[in-house]
C-alpha cells in the first residue's frame, strides 16, 4: 500500500477515535484530551507524514531529516505558510500559552531534555499522543505526553492559530 494511503488511513482513526488510547499513568486531574479541532487537520496530516523520517540535528526535511523545531517549522510551514523559527526557545514565545487540561490537536508541546526549559518541542495529536523527532540514531515518532519520560519533563503549551 502506498505510505500515503496508510498515513491517510492512520489520520482518519486518530481523528474519528477509533485509535482510542489510555494512558496507565495518567494524573486523574489531568481530563481527557479535546478532539482534534477541524481546521487543524492539514497540520496533523503533515505531522504523520513525518513519521518515520530520520533525526538529523539542524535538519528542517522530510528528504535530510528533521530535528525538533525543524519539525515543527516543518509542519506549519507546509499546512499554513507560517513561518516559525528553526529553534525551540523562540517557538516557545510564539502563539499564546495553553495548559495541560487545555492541550488540542495541533498545540506544541515543550520539554525539559537538557536541564532547561523549552528544550524540546513536539507537536500535540490529541488523545494524549504527539509526535516529534526525538533524538540522533532515532525516527519521527509518536508518543504519550503521560509517559514515566515526557510527563515530569513537560515545560508548556502553546497554541499558533492557522489562518481562517
Amino acid at each position: 500500500m502506498h505510505r500515503n494511503t496508510l498515513f491517510c488511513i492512520a489520520f482518519t482513526a486518530l481523528i474519528s477515535g477509533c485509535a482510542s488510547f489510555t494512558p496507565a499513568l495518567q494524573s486523574p486531574a489531568v481530563p481527557p484530551p479535546a478532539a482534534p479541532r477541524a481546521q487543524n487537520s492539514e497540520a496533523l496530516l503533515q505531522a504523520l507524514l513525518a513519521l518515520g523520517v530520520d533525526y538529523r540535528y539542524g535538519g528542517s526535511s522530510p528528504v535530510t531529516g528533521f530535528d525538533c523545531s525543524g519539525l515543527v517549522a516543518h509542519v506549519y510551514l507546509e499546512a499554513w505558510n507560517i513561518r516559525l523559527p528553526h529553534n525551540t526557545l523562540a517557538q516557545s514565545e510564539k502563539g499564546v500559552p495553553v495548559s495541560l487540561s487545555e492541550l488540542q490537536a495541533g498545540d506544541l508541546v515543550f520539554y525539559d531534555t537538557l536541564k532547561r526549559p523549552y528544550s524540546h518541542v513536539g507537536i500535540y495529536l490529541g488523545d494524549g499522543r504527539f509526535v516529534h523527532a526525538p533524538k540522533s540514531g532515532a525516527r519521527v515518532r509518536v508518543e504519550s505526553i503521560y509517559s514515566s519520560y515526557w510527563a515530569p519533563r513537560f515545560s508548556g503549551a502553546r497554541r499558533i492559530e492557522p489562518p481562517l
